[in-house]
């Protein structure tokens, strides 16, 4: 514990009190009537504010309203990726950040938290005194020298903020009460300890501290300035947070000549090195000078930069949006990748998918059954009547034949195994699972590997029961346009081609009738007539029959067609309402989630 509290007087033995800096001129204090004035020229911020720290909120800047909008959008997006991004400790870090910032947004906005933060022996804590114009921290050779962080408001109200950096009553302090504590109205000074402390608890306050106040002063001396630690595990991976970091060169006193110089220019390059924007020229940045806080060098300038920067009352917000920024950066490769901005499934890609099924379900093949059946039944009804006889005869003896016993066996296999073979079953079922792997891999393209995995998750769900489906398909509609038992719909010409071979019929038979009574003596000899009618008819059918077949072709082909995209566009629903469409809901969640990182990140789709 500070000694702080082993040395106030017994009826401030709670170390609210903070003692006076000694060897201050008179003229440097207020005039007070006695003893326990002086003692109480810096009083206690425990408390202070009966809004605990709340205030009313006033108008949102621009750059806060930006800010509200942002953080929306993370909230929304995070909302939306939990159950598909499998990062969880990146998404969980964003939502840390939400949490913070709802929390600093409760508090008081009229308060600018500024912590002093630095290395053992950089001389922090004397500049923290130095600002607060008495001695509220201890200094001195003893290593490490604040064990914890000790905060200063300048103005009340500021209760609210402590409770949140957990710092307790007794180590809340009010600085001395001159005509330039106005210009410090309204911040908050936090002297955190050694950030290299051999001690862990004192690194955990600093890590703790440093990740909720809303700017850093960071305080370096001359031979420690370029310590990997304080640039590798601090400077570094705040780089963003430049517009709220101040880095000084403390003990510049020490340092002759134009040594000083030299050194802040070699800070300014590692500054630059570690990613930190330099505030120079107007550009927003870190603001890096050197002083000497024993000697009062610099101090008044720092003093009058904190000043200007609290009177501003943006710093929360801009240490939201760096915290924001840094969010954005690490959930960068959970929303943007190198290919297409907008992810979907081409028209080339669902016609080769739609392909696949339809060969899955044997389309094609039905298709030409169905032909082959328009045409055989144009066959039978435009054959001619002995042809017709003849095929009928040998479908009466067709079991005896060979041909015919095998067709009988192959009846039978069908009949007892309702199932296809395992061979062919096989491979239907590896045509549905590539044709699946393809579309999926084709949706997937320029998708960062979350969402990939997420898309192709769904693919592979939805196609689970897409063999049986399609399975189902091919034996009821497959079966209902290739049997040869079913009847197709005849065209128009159909019954004068009937009657046309009834004719050519009619013509053989009374042909053949005149030149049997011819041969018995019935009728009149005449061979000519006769003879050339029976020629007619027998010429005649098969021409009749030929035409037909010709005729045939064009309404066969069109009615193998029709059952052909029949079959497909069932495969093809089946396959949209199971893979596709369960892929494509999944891509237009990415696309939305994509605008709001985009909205996060402070960038547009259109310029990745």
């Amino acid at each position: 514990m500070n000694a702080l509290t082993d040395r106030a007087d017994d009826r401030w033995d709670d170390g609210l009190i903070a003692r006076s800096r000694p060897r201050v001129a008179d003229d440097d204090w207020p005039a007070t009537g006695d003893e326990e004035g002086d003692e109480a020229l810096v009083r206690a911020v425990s408390g202070a504010g009966s809004d605990g720290g709340k205030s009313p909120s006033p108008p949102l800047s621009p750059e806060a309203q930006a800010l509200r909008v942002r953080l929306d959008a993370l909230r929304q997006l995070i909302g939306l990726s939990r159950t598909r991004i499998l990062d969880g400790k990146t998404l969980a870090e964003a939502g840390r950040i939400l949490d913070e910032a709802a929390a600093r947004r409760g508090l008081s906005a009229q308060h600018t938290v500024v912590a002093i933060a630095g290395a053992t022996g950089s001389g922090k804590s004397t500049l923290f005194n130095s600002l607060a114009g008495v001695q509220i921290s201890e200094t001195g050779l003893r290593r490490p020298t604040t064990a914890a962080p000790i905060a200063c408001s300048w103005s009340d109200g500021a209760a609210g903020l402590l409770d949140r950096l957990e710092i307790p009553g007794r180590l809340r302090r009010r600085p001395r009460e001159t005509s330039e504590c106005e210009a410090l109205r309204g911040m908050v000074l936090v002297d955190l300890p050694d950030l290299d402390s051999a001690v862990g608890a004192h690194r955990d306050h600093v890590d703790r501290v440093l990740a909720l106040v809303d700017a850093v002063v960071w305080v370096v001396d001359p031979e420690k300035y370029a310590d990997a630690v304080l640039h590798e595990r601090y400077l570094r991976p705040l780089a963003g947070h430049a517009e709220v970091t101040f880095v000084v060169l403390n003990q510049v006193d020490r340092l002759p000549g134009e040594s000083a110089d030299l050194v802040l220019d070699d800070l300014r390059r590692l500054l630059d090195d570690d990613g930190i924007a330099l505030g120079e020229h107007g550009e927003p940045g870190a603001t890096v000078l050197g002083l000497s806080a024993l000697t009062g060098e610099g101090v008044g300038e720092l003093r009058e930069m904190l000043g200007q920067f609290t009177q501003e009352k943006g710093a929360a917000t801009r240490r939201i949006s760096a915290d924001v920024d840094k969010a954005a950066a690490r959930l960068r490769p959970l929303y943007v990748s190198d290919g297409h901005a907008g992810p979907e499934i081409g028209e080339t890609a669902r016609a080769e998918f739609e392909d696949r099924l339809a060969e899955a379900v044997g389309a094609y093949a039905a298709g030409l059954a169905a032909e082959r059946a328009w045409r055989r039944n144009a066959g039978k009804a435009c054959g001619t009547p002995w042809l017709r006889l003849w095929r009928w005869y040998e479908s009466r003896r067709a079991p005896r034949s060979l041909a015919g016993l095998a067709a009988l066996a192959a009846i039978g296999r069908s009949s007892t195994a309702g199932e296809p073979p395992v061979e062919e079953e096989v491979t239907a079922r590896q045509r549905v699972e590539q044709a699946v792997r393809t579309v999926a891999d084709e949706a997937v393209r320029g998708l960062p590997d979350p969402w990939a995995q997420a898309v192709r998750e769904t693919a592979v769900r939805g196609a689970e029961g897409l063999p049986e489906a399609l399975d189902e398909i091919a034996v009821t509609l497959g079966a209902a346009v290739s049997v040869p038992s079913a009847r197709p719909p005849r065209p128009s010409w159909w019954p004068a081609a009937v009657l046309a071979q009834a004719a050519m019929t009619l013509l053989q038979i009374y042909g053949g009738l005149w030149l049997a009574g011819q041969i018995v003596g019935v009728v009149e000899p005449s061979l000519m007539p006769p003879v050339l009618l029976m020629v007619a008819g027998i010429v005649g059918g098969p021409l009749v029959e030929w035409a037909c077949s010709i005729g045939a072709r064009g309404p066969a082909r069109r009615y193998g067609q029709d059952a052909e995209r029949r079959l497909r566009q069932a495969a093809a629903g089946c396959g949209r309402a199971r893979v596709l469409e369960p892929v494509a809901a999944e891509l237009l969640r990415y696309r939305e989630v994509r605008e709001q990182y985009a909205t996060v990140a402070k960038f547009s789709t259109a310029r990745q």
